[in-house]
């Protein structure tokens, strides 16, 4: 049961082969156990109670596909009556008063709380190290890092403590750590999933999606978190289709692309080995592959590493130690308390952040640095919109390399921003995208990356499922 899939442990629950009650306790249990601190926050009385509700509406009939399911909750959003602390020394104390949308929606479903997962303080981050909580570990190696900034989330499917998770994608935070914990993750259209309730880090590129081993599990889970939010400005008013219905249908005439700029010197070459392997399982499929180019991608980096900044300056100058959070002790007048709340309260990587997108957003430089980034995105998202207009998605690398080493990037910002070089583009052009299992570099887990157009969400879990179908990497385990 630990490596148990979303669907699996849906079909013994409808065949009463075991009970929402049995599942939570196996599962709590496990995560007692858990050596790769994947957790900040464990719900075990609230998932008690939710396991107890579960098992009244499977036996009264009224039961959804997802009801009685465990999950776990990347702890970047509100939980009401919870620790919602974004990895953070600045809301340790912080109990939720209401629940993000996507909570809601899946305790809706019936889907059981088990706690709240380790991430990147407030997102910040490509390896899960920057938590006030202390560095999250692969559980393939655990002196390898999970990716982040969700890789407690990855971290916790992959070792077998929950069969799926939640997640936020600003710049790969999503795909990245899937990718280096050989699950299954996806990183919806921006605007497909409500972001209400889901603490701010930079609001025009953060996306919540779901995280699980299958990408029939990421279609269940996306089910259920996908919908116009009113209370979200930036929520999409579009249909959420079946994400489920279309899984089976074949790829016999898919056009896929193939960005040349991202098979380039800044990729392993044996990942473009285990990638290339990959797109020959696609052709035996039926599909057509070509190249196509997005030239300006190889802009993302700066453009992303300014606009972020910015809007993560802007988004965190709520936190001054009046309202709620961190506050300093004995301050000597108001602005000490807010000069020290700031400093005590956040950690070096978000400090280093608010300080470029304040320098960026700064009167003189306003003009130089935000306005001309974003320009370049908008030259960024043309280049995929005319790609996707060719083909029917885009397959590419993850990450450049396997996982790295704990600490490998600690001393250099700039190495571990060149992490997201493959990620990045993706968020800030506003598309969905996947990382599935594609195979395996010195027994750590290769992600392949699917990239699709706008609210395509259902083709992109089609083409992930029909791979899955025919490979059994997603179906390996750390142990």
């Amino acid at each position: 049961m630990q490596y148990s899939t979303l669907a699996s442990l849906a079909k013994q629950l409808a065949n009463k082969e075991t009970s929402a009650v049995e599942l939570a306790t196996d599962y709590l249990a496990r995560i007692k156990a858990d050596t790769t601190n994947s957790f900040i926050t464990v719900t075990e009385e609230q998932a008690m109670a939710q396991a107890k509700a579960a098992d009244a509406r499977l036996a009264d009939g009224t039961a959804g596909p997802l009801t009685g399911l465990p999950l776990a909750h990347k702890d970047i959003f509100c939980t009401e009556g919870v620790r919602t602390s974004c990895g953070s020394k600045m809301l340790d104390n912080f109990i939720a008063p209401y629940s993000a949308t996507v909570v809601e929606k899946c305790a809706e479903a019936g889907m059981v709380m088990l706690g709240k997962t380790n991430c990147d303080e407030f997102a910040m981050g490509s390896s899960n190290e920057n938590s006030f909580y202390g560095a999250v570990k692969n559980p393939w190696d655990e002196s390898r890092v999970p990716g982040g900034s969700s890789g407690g989330s990855a971290a916790a499917v992959a070792a077998g403590l929950v069969p799926a998770t939640t997640g936020t994608d600003t710049g790969g935070s999503i795909r990245q750590p899937a990718a280096f914990c050989g699950i299954t993750g996806l990183r919806p259209t921006y605007g497909r999933v409500s972001r209400w309730g889901m603490i701010a880090y930079a609001s025009s590129l953060d996306q919540g999606g779901p995280m699980a081993r299958t990408a029939e599990d990421c279609a269940l889970l996306l089910q259920a978190m996908s919908g116009f939010d009113k209370r979200d400005s930036t929520s999409a008013q579009q249909d959420v289709p079946d994400f489920s219905a279309s899984l089976n249908q074949p790829l016999a005439g898919l056009k896929i692309g193939l960005p040349k700029e991202f098979f380039n010197a800044d990729l392993d070459p044996r990942m473009a080995k285990v990638l290339e392997d990959a797109i020959a399982e696609y052709k035996k499929l039926g599909a057509e592959v070509k190249e196509v180019s997005l030239s300006n991608v190889g802009l993302s980096i700066p453009a992303y590493y300014i606009i972020a900044p910015a809007e993560a300056s802007s988004n965190l100058s709520r936190f001054d130690g009046v309202r709620y959070g961190y506050r300093c002790e004995d301050p000597k007048d108001l602005m000490d308390l807010y000069k020290r709340s700031r400093g005590e309260g956040f950690g070096e990587e978000v400090k280093r952040r608010i300080m470029v997108g304040t320098y960026a957003l700064s009167a003189g430089y306003y003009d130089a640095y935000y306005l001309k980034a974003q320009k370049v995105r908008r030259l960024i998202q043309q280049d995929y919109i005319t790609a996707l207009n060719d083909v029917d998605v885009l397959m590419a690398p993850v990450t450049p390399t396997p996982a790295f080493k704990i600490g490998g990037h600690s001393n250099d910002p700039v190495a571990m921003y060149m992490e997201d070089i493959f990620t990045l583009s993706l968020n800030l052009a506003g598309l969905p995208g996947m990382s599935v299992p594609a195979g395996q570099i010195d027994s750590l887990p290769v992600g392949l990356q699917i990239i699709g157009n706008y609210f395509d969400e259902a083709r992109l879990l089609n083409v992930a499922h029909q791979f899955q179908q025919v490979t059994d990497h997603h179906l390996r385990t750390p142990v």
